[in-house]
């Protein structure tokens, strides 16, 4: 029997809050996500830093969701919320 490993992807899912959706965010980017969760923790008024992600559209052949790399698009750091899997 062959041994299963666990094949990290290059990009974490987010979900957008505002605009109803998942999101695909590098995992470089993510770093910036951090420290601005760590900065503003726990604080009101947020202020607006936009990251670069792709969107999941439904692929109709197979059924499932797909990150489409076709379009980037910039979603504010404050409406996302990390989707653990």
């Amino acid at each position: 029997m062959g041994i299963l490993r666990n094949i990290k992807s290059d990009y974490e899912i987010y979900e957008n809050g505002q605009l109803e959706c998942l999101v695909a965010i590098d995992r470089q980017v993510c770093k910036e996500i951090k420290a601005y969760r760590k900065k503003y923790k726990g604080k009101e008024g947020l202020p607006s830093q936009k990251v670069e992600g792709y969107k999941f559209v439904m692929d109709e052949e197979f059924d499932s969701l797909k990150i489409d790399f076709s379009q980037k698009f910039e979603f504010e750091i404050k409406d996302l919320s990390n989707v653990k899997g």
